[in-house]
């Protein structure tokens, strides 16, 4: 089977480039140099140098996509950090997989409760758009 996951994300990716400048991935990703920089302090991105411009490799393209959908679904990046770095030993160590699955679990019950959450919040400004309406039409209706 032809692998299009070349990044080792799990995602399928059909970008064969092997490098990639700070502008490349900040024009990708929709995100600001300032942003990649910052991640790169972080140690969640290792770009080498050349001269004074970082060149990213495929791992850090991928890491970098591995940061952004951890970010989306709530992960702080000290929690997104310490997956990334399991997940960079490679060695399939059970325990550190247990963990990251953990931390998945945990995030996934998170947000459900989230979206409950927000599900009650929608039906009350819908209720509360319904009687604002009722009222405004009521006044239109009465002349006042």
């Amino acid at each position: 089977m032809a692998r299009d996951d070349v990044d080792g994300t799990g995602i399928p990716d059909g970008n064969r480039q092997t490098s990639f400048t700070i502008g490349d991935l900040a024009r990708e990703f929709d995100v600001t140099l300032r942003t990649l920089r910052f991640y790169e302090d972080k140690g969640l991105l290792s770009p080498r140098r050349e001269g004074p411009n970082r060149i990213y490799s495929r791992r850090d393209r991928g890491r970098l996509k591995l940061v952004l959908m951890g970010k989306k679904v709530g992960f702080s990046l000290t929690e997104i950090k310490a997956m990334l770095d399991l997940y960079d030993l490679k060695d399939g160590q059970v325990p550190q997989m247990r963990l990251a699955l953990g931390k998945f679990n945990e995030q996934i019950a998170i947000l459900e409760r989230q979206k409950i959450d927000i599900e009650r919040a929608i039906e009350e400004l819908r209720r509360t758009v319904s009687v604002v309406n009722g009222l405004i039409r009521q006044k239109e209706t009465s002349g006042s």
